[in-house]
């Protein structure tokens, strides 16, 4: 063998062991990735999406139940509804026996679980919305720190239905 062979052979031998172990390694990802240990990102749909009627021109509440099926937890972050002139998280808190609105920065939605969100407890306060008659939809659009944008339609109820 000359020195130009030697010296391939040696580089290829001295290349095997790092080549063995990040196959080994990216193997074992691919199995235990494969088998669902891995667990799945967080990914929220939003169910039953109401809007309660509001009296005139008065502000209102929306409200929605959040299903994350991932095994993660995520947070809602934010909130919109275009067609109004603002939307924010609420959370009713009962003082001294009153009751009195205060802003939530942000919710937990579980991980393979609910949020579920009532006009007595954490809301989506609607400002100036758009004249609405009962059965008419209303578009939410909700942000999450991992899954992103999630838009939906909200019916409009009469308040207690």
């Amino acid at each position: 063998m000359n020195d130009s062979t030697a010296s391939l052979v040696r580089t290829a031998r001295a290349a095997l062991v790092p080549v063995a172990v990040c196959a080994l390694a990216l193997g074992g990802l691919t199995a235990w990735t494969a088998s669902g240990a891995a667990g799945r990102p967080a990914s929220v749909t939003v169910e039953d999406a109401r809007v309660l009627l509001p009296f005139g021109l008065d502000n209102t509440a929306a409200t929605v139940r959040l299903r994350n099926t991932g095994d993660v937890a995520d947070e809602l972050v934010g909130v919109d509804v275009p067609t109004a002139g603002g939307a924010m998280l609420s959370r009713t808190v009962v003082k001294n026996g009153a009751g009195s609105m205060k802003m939530a920065g942000s919710a937990t939605v579980p991980a393979r679980g609910t949020l579920e969100m009532s006009p007595h407890g954490l809301d989506i306060m609607v400002y100036r919305p758009p004249k609405l008659q009962v059965g008419e939809r209303l578009p939410l659009v909700l942000r999450f720190r991992e899954s992103g944008v999630v838009r939906a339609e909200a019916v409009v109820v009469r308040p207690g239905s």
